[in-house]
């Protein structure tokens, strides 16, 4: 009981550890789609319990030799209850998900003109669950599961009227199925937060069976998130000796200063992008590689990533969904090895069309997102 209990407390600290991280984590773009929809997590969940305590039932066997009941009461409720859990997530729509649940423990005391009777009974056990996510938004789904538990229940009677039962401290182990729903918002890739309703089928160890109901908010954690991976720049082949000259020649006059250039790309937003998503695509990433390569040689001073939209929309829901564009290209470019300190974001929303939007064509010209970078190059221009 008492390993049980220390359980509960680290993972509520745990869990409170977690969410201490969520402020920094929210803004955080999803830059490994791949990786998340494949990940195995660990988590954890804390909340209360309900149990359905069967008053009529007990009441009709203690009152059945001509007793009359003088007082009942019960307690259905208990917590905290807590699951500590592992998943394997298959796909962007399911998981498999085996844990450890521990329901708590519910009790009555009832009076007769006989006597007393009272009851208690605890419920834990291993639960293996499918999880089916419905994704609304990138960061926002509701999900539901199904699955079997193994639970052992352990009942304990006391009072002067243990006629009533056969064994008055029974337990027994029996497999149940379980059933819920529940939301989930992402804090990053690797981060969540759930918070589920769950009804539990058991058995109340005196052969009946009944319900369990769990309301539980919890954390969970994507495990084997991948390193940023650096461009590797290839150094400029070393140049050939040059034969020597008959005569000394003059010195030739001192080369110029690079003057710093700027170099502006445009990508069109569907290029790079679903449509009304932030997350980069493969062809995106291929694009944005290209031009990586295109930088080779030049020394960077800064690089400026600017979203657009086209006018469908309202301005502020335009003006978030340009700067979260943004934002996606400077993880993914600063994933390949620039300096996050030197790329700059901006979102502009539907304020800068470079066509009409009247027209698809037009509108299409519009959604773009720009990078424009400033530097040096070794030759003089």
């Amino acid at each position: 009981m008492k390993l049980i209990q220390h359980v509960g407390a680290l993972s509520a600290i745990s869990c409170a550890l977690l969410a201490s991280q969520a402020a920094q984590a929210a803004d955080e773009p999803f830059v490994n789609p791949d990786w998340a929809n494949h990940a195995w997590y660990v988590g954890g969940s804390i909340g209360a319990s309900k149990a359905k305590i069967d008053q009529q039932r007990i009441e009709a066997a203690l009152t059945a030799n001509g007793s009359s009941m003088t007082a009942f009461n019960k307690d259905e409720k208990d917590g905290p209850a807590f699951k500590l859990f592992v998943g394997k997530q298959l796909n962007r729509y399911l998981a498999l998900e085996a844990g450890y649940v521990d329901l708590r423990k519910f009790s009555f005391d009832s009076t007769t003109t006989d006597g007393s009777f009272n009851g208690q009974a605890g419920f834990r056990g291993v639960n293996l669950d499918l999880v089916g996510q419905i994704p609304l938004t990138e960061r926002f789904s509701v999900l539901g599961r199904i699955g079997a538990d193994y639970m052992r229940t352990s009942t304990h009677f006391t009072g002067t009227r243990l006629n009533a039962v056969t064994a008055p401290n029974a337990s027994e182990k029996k497999s149940g199925l379980n059933a819920g729903l529940g939301v989930e918002y992402k804090l990053s890739e690797a981060l969540a937060m759930r918070a589920e309703v769950e009804r539990h089928r058991v058995h109340d160890g005196i052969g009946n069976r009944g319900d369990v109901d769990m309301l539980s908010f919890g954390l969970v954690y994507k495990l084997g998130r991948p390193a940023a991976a650096p461009v590797v720049y290839t150094p400029p082949p070393a140049a050939a000796p040059v034969a020597e000259a008959p005569a000394p020649a003059p010195m030739p006059a001192p080369a110029p200063a690079p003057v710093p250039t700027s170099e502006k790309v445009s990508f069109a937003a569907e290029a790079l992008f679903d449509f009304d998503k932030s997350v980069v695509k493969p062809e995106g990433k291929a694009a944005l590689d290209d031009l990586l390569v295109k930088l080779q040689g030049m020394n960077t001073e800064v690089m400026v990533t600017v979203g657009h939209t086209d006018s469908v929309g309202s301005d502020a829901y335009n003006q978030k969904l340009s700067q979260r564009r943004a934002d996606a290209v400077k993880a993914y470019i600063v994933s390949k090895g620039i300096d996050a300190s030197r790329v700059y974001t901006e979102g502009k929303g539907e304020s800068q069309p470079i066509a009409d939007n009247k027209t698809a064509e037009g509108r299409a010209k519009n959604r773009r997102v720009t990078v424009e970078v400033v530097g040096t190059r070794s030759a003089v221009k």
